[in-house]
């Protein structure tokens, strides 16, 4: 009974077969086929080929979601090169509340404003970069995805006194409230005030303002490797002593999330004005480098994404699957079209049988005579 059984269910599973075998000897191979099989093959392996590069590589994710964190304190990186000497400017950031924040984290360096040959190469890189940053969009992906730390050559040390050097670089870092507010660079060190803050600038001669300047770098937040600021590379020379340059600022929260980097940060978008200050024109203003920052209230998140392995295997078998399908299809279609066009095709054998005539029809014996007759 069992053996019965399991003849019945192997019986069963047979019937199931959707894939019933045909013997070699009922099989036929032709030139035409194995060509087509030759070029379908190839093209499955360069397919294949081209596929596991595509599951090799990643791409940015880019989502929105509203920024919650208001408590915490926002960074503001700084290097700035002023074409005057320190004692003559100085910088503060005055925020929306009319908060003056201390400047202990920025340094004064007496520099000379002309670039060395290598930080000069550097520069028009840099500038370069930027230029097909605002073309190309792309290509900051690529720069998260590479996470690259390229640094300027080291800066060589000035020679001469600090009486001889004709500007100043400032550089170092702020923590400021996260609002709205300005960070500038202007005539005169600058003074507490009980409706903000003030300037020494009455003793400054005009003589000596030049606020022709060269922005190595600004950012806001963490430093993260891969993230060029829009205003790096900036360079500004002007041939009025009395000149005011405006950068308004949008700043916007970043959460990074790539396989080489994980930080939170800033990026932002930056639009710019100049104009000399004549008051005779009616053009009032303060002469000095002004960045009027505002923060989106809206948070980036960039997330770098990969192709899962099972999705990866189900192209893998379509490409297979649909490569065979289509070859086997086409061979039969152009296989039919040469019989045709070759007059092979028998078509005759399809036709139906004429019926035959009963007085034509050969099985009818002669010899026997009409019922008449014999009658």
């Amino acid at each position: 009974m069992r053996r019965l059984t399991k003849k019945k269910a192997l019986t069963l599973v047979k019937e199931l077969d959707a894939f019933p075998k045909v013997p070699e000897s009922y099989v036929e191979s032709t030139a035409s086929g194995g060509t087509v099989s030759l070029i379908a093959f190839t093209l499955m392996a360069v397919l294949a080929f081209l596929e596991f590069f595509v599951y090799r590589d990643t791409w940015m994710k880019y989502e929105y979601e509203v920024d919650k964190d208001f408590s915490s304190k926002l960074r503001i990186n700084v290097d700035i090169t002023v074409a005057m000497r320190c004692q003559y400017i100085g910088a503060d950031v005055l925020d929306l509340a009319e908060n003056m924040v201390a400047s202990d984290g920025l340094k004064y360096e007496p520099v000379n404003f002309e670039l060395s040959p290598e930080r000069r190469l550097w520069h028009m890189t840099l500038l370069h970069i930027q230029e097909r940053l605002r073309v190309e969009h792309a290509l900051q992906d690529v720069l998260f995805k590479a996470a690259m730390k390229g640094a300027p050559p080291a800066e060589p040390q000035s020679e001469g006194s600090p009486t001889t050097l004709n500007a100043c670089r400032i550089h170092g870092h702020l923590y400021v409230n996260k609002v709205a507010g300005n960070f500038h660079v202007t005539v005169g060190k600058s003074i507490p005030h009980p409706r903000g803050h003030a300037h020494l600038a009455a003793l400054v001669s005009h003589d000596t303002y030049n606020f022709s300047h060269r922005i190595d770098h600004l950012s806001f937040g963490e430093v993260v490797p891969g993230i060029i600021s829009p205003l790096d590379g900036t360079e500004k020379v002007s041939a009025e002593s009395n000149h005011m340059f405006q950068y308004f600022i949008t700043i916007v929260p970043t959460k990074l999330n790539t396989y080489k980097v994980s930080a939170e940060t800033h990026q932002y978008s930056v639009t710019e004005r100049e104009r000399v200050i004549n008051h005779a024109a009616g053009s009032h203003g303060v002469s000095g480098i002004f960045m009027k920052y505002d923060i989106n209230s809206l948070m980036v998140k960039v997330t770098e994404q990969h192709m899962p392995l099972w999705q990866f295997l189900v192209r893998l078998c379509g490409i297979i699957g649909g490569i065979f399908s289509t070859t086997g299809m086409l061979h039969g279609v152009i296989g039919f079209l040469v019989d045709v066009i070759c007059c092979r095709f028998q078509m005759g054998i399809y036709k139906p049988l004429k019926e035959v005539p009963l007085n034509e029809q050969p099985n009818s014996d002669p010899s026997i005579p009409p019922e008449n007759d014999a009658q």
